[in-house]
């Protein structure tokens, strides 16, 4: 690994006498897609806020590629992307002009059409975010992390509610986007996408993490205990045969 692109120590937040995040610490280094994971309520969300300049944390220390997040905010904001719900975007806009729209807000010179073009949505330019289907609207909001041509981006549970074809090929953009350079920090619900996208996660609860690793370290970790699943193990599962059936090209409702 690389040196740390940001580092979190002691970090903890509290809602009046409920504290939610209970002083963690760990380092996300710079080109690896970091996995942060836990059920509702683990303090994830509070973290992920806190690591975008969005929520004052309580204490603890955040250092963002060398910035220091108490010091310099708004150094921080022009380095990152965070990922918008479509439902935020003013729906009389194209796409087009959401990007331009975007774009003056960052004071950067983008290139709209070829933006559309990274998340393959050069043909639906000219459409607005309500005529889009739901893996469209995903890799919409993924492409407006990326006008202000960000070293780390964040992505909140960014596949939910697409189907396995959707979800693939989300998968794909997302791998894409690291091969270019772009530190990745990824929250999700789905343990295969974890498994299948993370370089190392961080599974949290209760406030806490209660394990830090690569997704083969964990699992290994757990087969050296004796643990077997109750039935066999194969080679695929049934999203792989529903993919082999129907493909991996992008198809919209």
């Amino acid at each position: 690994m690389t040196s740390p692109i940001i580092s979190v120590k002691d970090l903890v937040k509290s809602y009046g006498n409920f504290t939610a995040v209970k002083g963690i610490s760990f380092d996300v280094f710079e080109g690896e897609i970091f996995g942060l994971l836990g059920p509702n309520g683990a303090g994830k969300s509070s973290t992920l806020e806190i690591m975008e300049t969005l929520r004052k944390k309580t204490s603890g220390n955040i250092v963002v590629d060398g910035m220091d997040i108490d010091k310099h905010p708004d150094g921080i904001k022009k380095i990152i992307g965070v990922q918008l719900q479509t439902s935020g975007f003013y729906p009389s806009l194209t796409l087009l002009e959401l990007i331009s729209l975007f774009s003056g807000l960052y004071n950067k010179e983008v290139d709209a059409m070829e933006l559309l073009k990274k998340v393959n949505l050069q043909d639906k330019a000219k459409n607005k975010t309500k005529e889009l289907s739901g893996g469209q609207k995903q890799r919409f909001s993924i492409a407006t992390t990326l006008i202000n041509q960000p070293k780390i981006i964040f992505l909140d549970e960014p596949t939910t509610g697409l189907d396995p074809q959707a979800r693939r090929n989300l998968w794909d953009l997302i791998k894409e986007i690291r091969a270019n350079g772009t530190t990745v920090i990824i929250t999700t619900h789905y343990m295969d996408e974890a498994e299948q996208l993370c370089d190392r996660i961080a599974i949290m609860n209760e406030g806490q993490i209660i394990k830090l690793d690569t997704p083969d370290k964990m699992i290994d970790e757990l087969v050296a205990t004796g643990f077997e699943r109750p039935r066999q193990v194969k080679a695929a599962n049934l999203e792989d045969v529903f993919i082999h059936l129907t493909g991996r090209q992008i198809r919209e409702e």
